[in-house]
């Protein structure tokens, strides 16, 4: 049974690599950059977008309390580097997503995309420590890192080339969300934060789904945008995650 979901799994990941990288350089659309909400309020451009990324500051640094602080969340033997990333990246997300949404353009979205890159490594080999294996802890968050930064370093040499290419950065967001599912579904965990990473998914997804529709519900509400709401709604499923982590039982941190 262990050799069939390990089989499954590196066919998915074949796939899943054969798929992005069977196409053309991916440059990234200028289109991107044109948000439906670009009201400046108290001399702050795009005001809502920029201050929506707040919520992102609160959960990381409560998350890095919880760890390294009040002790409330206990990372698994081998993890502290792991949660530490993990949290800080959501932390920084804050403040490199309030500086491109001050003036968007492929400049500034490297500062926005860098620390979300570093976040989503961390807890990636976070999920893979707990329901995969854990011999390789340390190893593989900084190969994962580390391959997230030079998907978006990669991405923003070839922009300033003019040869724009996406495929590796796309890799590092796809890969990940097609098999964080089938790791929660095929391997039994060895926490109780199951039901923190379904969570995190979920307001993902609904995210994606506020940023795709960002136009249309600023058309219907005129209050907030669908991007506005993308950035609570991603911090939603982080702050859900958290709730997991501290309902952890103690004594696990290194």
């Amino acid at each position: 049974m262990k050799n069939i979901r390990s089989l499954f799994i590196v066919i998915v990941s074949i796939v899943a690599v054969a798929a992005i990288w069977s196409q053309p350089p991916i440059a990234q659309d200028i289109q991107y950059h044109l948000f439906a909400d670009t009201r400046t309020l108290f001399s702050t451009p795009n005001f809502w977008n920029v201050l929506s990324n707040i919520p992102f500051l609160f959960v990381g640094i409560a998350g890095l309390y919880g760890l390294l602080v009040s002790k409330k969340i206990s990372a698994r033997a081998g993890q502290t580097s792991a949660y530490i990333l993990f949290f800080a990246g959501v932390a920084f997300v804050a403040i490199g997503s309030g500086y491109y949404h001050l003036q968007p353009d492929n400049s500034s979205l490297l500062w926005d995309r860098l620390p979300m890159t570093v976040a989503f490594m961390a807890v990636f080999s976070i999920i893979i420590n707990e329901f995969i294996s854990s011999k390789y802890s340390k190893p593989t968050l900084w190969v994962l890192v580390i391959f997230g930064v030079f998907s978006v370093v990669y991405w923003h040499i070839t922009e300033l080339q003019g040869t724009g290419d996406l495929r590796f950065y796309a890799l590092v967001q796809f890969l990940p969300m097609l098999l964080i599912p089938i790791f929660l579904l095929l391997y039994r965990s060895k926490s109780n934060n199951v039901a923190g990473y379904w969570w995190l998914l979920l307001w993902y997804v609904i995210a994606k789904v506020l940023e795709y529709f960002d136009a249309i519900i600023f058309d219907l509400t005129g209050l907030l945008s669908g991007h506005s709401l993308k950035h609570i709604a991603a911090a939603t499923g982080v702050l859900f995650l958290l709730l997991a982590y501290r309902k952890e039982k103690p004594g696990r941190n290194t």
